[in-house]
Order: structure tokens, then C-alpha cells, then sequence
């Protein structure tokens, strides 16, 4: 896309926009007693700063195996892997642990919070162990933000499932990542209640402009992203604009 200067008297500039997640024929192998198994076959995907793309798909089409890739939580065993400018084939362990912690929230489906915690620390966790100031003033103003005040010092046990959700996603956000990765957030959740879900995930990422990558098998869910990715057989199998 060229952004022409008139009347400055300089040669129009190209600016190119490089994509915040850029995979190019990655694939995923891993070992089983049967022998070797195909998980994700050449996938090339690129998904750019601020959009929101649903990854559907039946079970075992290589969703999940899809975000965990761009997580950092899983090694590709061919291809490459740029996110947030960062090559993540050449990056160490703990350098993508630095990396992910700085830049990339997840929301899984079973919430993950740590069950001897309250609300409260465990949105304060990661900016805890990113040795940020302030880790408990902001997690407070995040859950604010996710309608939780009222429960900050409950624990998960205190919470039902629809509250646990919001709590993993004000922990995910903490960090104010550039990048959020969901992985069937509603999966365990009422329609009620993964509704109101959904709407909160998609209120923060517009308001905070960042990048959404939403894995779900709920097509009606997944057409409110701005772009939709078929998987099958480990390997995108289209792509297109959601409905409007």
C-alpha cells in the first residue's frame, strides 16, 4: 500500500505492514507407539496487527496444535514461525518464555487458575513474575474492568464457571498484550454465559486494538471475528472474510 506526499516534492514511499503472526509452512510431527504422526501439514498463515480470525474446524483438525505453535507452547518440526517480529525457532525456552509474557495472552477452555490463589493474585501473577510495580493495583483495575470487583478475594472454588472465565481473561490481559490467544473459551460454559463471555473477550481486544486469534467449533461464535480459517486433516483448507 503506497501513502502518497503531495506537493513535498519527494518520491511516494511504500509502507508495508508486516503481519504480527506469520507462519510459513510449518509443519508438526510427533512421535506415538505407531510410529510418527502427522499433526499440521505446510501451514502457511499470516494474520495482521488489531484483526480478529476464527480457527474452526472438526476435533483433530490441528485447531489447538494451531494456537499452541503460536503460543510458543509447541515447537514446529519444519517451517517458520514469526510472532511479534520474533523468530520462535531460533529463540530458547526461556526466551520465549520472555517473549510470551511480554506479548501474547491466552485464555484456555478450563481456565487454568491456580486453585489456592484468589482472584486477585492470580491476575497478578504474570505481572508478578515479569517483576512489574504495581502487580496488585492493576490486576484490581482489571477485574473492574471484567465486572469482578465484588469477588476479588474469592477463590476459584467461590466462583462459578462464567466468573473463572473472566478472571482467566483479566490474568490473560495483565500483561496488556499485543496478541490473544483463545482456545474454545466457552467450551465450558453455559450459552448464557459464554455469550457474555465472547462479548467481554471482543469488547477488551477492540478497545485495547489488539490482535484476536480465536480457536472455536461454534461457527456462529466464529463469525463475529473478522476473518474466518477452515482447518482439516491438519492443513488450512480455506479462508475467508466473516459475514458482516
Amino acid at each position: 500500500m503506497q501513502s502518497p506526499r503531495q506537493g513535498l516534492g519527494r518520491e511516494t514511499v511504500a509502507i508495508v505492514a508486516k503481519p504480527v503472526i506469520a507462519l510459513n509452512d510449518v509443519s508438526l510431527t510427533l512421535s506415538s507407539r505407531a510410529g510418527p504422526v502427522e499433526i499440521l501439514k505446510r501451514v502457511t498463515l499470516e494474520i495482521e496487527a488489531g484483526e480478529s480470525v476464527a480457527v474452526v474446524g472438526p476435533s483433530g483438525s490441528g485447531k489447538t496444535s494451531l494456537l499452541m505453535i503460536v503460543a510458543g507452547l509447541e515447537r514446529a518440526t519444519a517451517g517458520s514461525v514469526r510472532v511479534a517480529g520474533r523468530d520462535f525457532l531460533g529463540l530458547s525456552e526461556d526466551e520465549l518464555a520472555i517473549v510470551r509474557g511480554s506479548n501474547i495472552g491466552i485464555v484456555f477452555q478450563s481456565f487454568h487458575l491456580v486453585p489456592t490463589m484468589t482472584a486477585l493474585e492470580n491476575v497478578a501473577l504474570p505481572l508478578e513474575f515479569a517483576g512489574k510495580s504495581g502487580a496488585f493495583a492493576t490486576a484490581r483495575a482489571l477485574l473492574v474492568e471484567v465486572g469482578l470487583a465484588h469477588r476479588a478475594e474469592h477463590f476459584p472454588a467461590q466462583l462459578s464457571g462464567g466468573e473463572q472465565q473472566r478472571v482467566a481473561i483479566a490474568r490473560a490481559l495483565s500483561p496488556r498484550p499485543q496478541i490473544i490467544l483463545a482456545d474454545e473459551p466457552t467450551g465450558n460454559l453455559d450459552g448464557k454465559t459464554g455469550e457474555q463471555v465472547v462479548e467481554l473477550l471482543f469488547d477488551l481486544q477492540r478497545r485495547r486494538q489488539a490482535t484476536l486469534v480465536f480457536v472455536t467449533h461454534d461457527v456462529r461464535l466464529a463469525q463475529r471475528c473478522s476473518r474466518l480459517v477452515r482447518m482439516a486433516d491438519g492443513e488450512i483448507a480455506g479462508a475467508e472474510l466473516a459475514p458482516a
